[in-house]
């Protein structure tokens, strides 16, 4: 799996149209001005228009298998990923609609 890596200046969007906005832990490494995101990062989405139990939050599921920052592996625009809601149930998957086009992963 390859793909651009996900810094936090990338656009991400829970299936509803909430935007997911990562916390990064480490602000050492950055790719395109914006530090790379890594799976030990807090994404949170705000604005989600599900009424009934909206996304709160995105979970990396599959990261970087190669590349890791301070030990966590790193976020790729090919990663997959899960938007929950508040009591931790799946609400589909985000969708990364832009990214940094300088660095590419595995």
């Amino acid at each position: 799996m390859s793909g651009n890596l996900l810094n936090t200046a990338a656009t991400v969007t829970c299936p509803h149209g909430g935007k997911a906005t990562a916390l990064p832990t480490q602000g050492r490494v950055v790719a395109a001005g914006g530090p790379v995101t890594t799976e030990a990062d807090v994404w949170t989405v705000a604005g989600c228009t599900l009424t009934d139990s909206p996304c709160t939050t995105v979970r990396c599921t599959s990261p970087s298998g190669r590349i890791a920052v301070n030990g966590s592996p790193a976020l790729l625009q090919s990663s997959t990923a899960l938007c929950l809601n508040a009591g931790g149930a799946a609400q589909g998957p985000p969708n990364t609609v832009v990214v940094q086009q300088r660095v590419v992963g595995r």
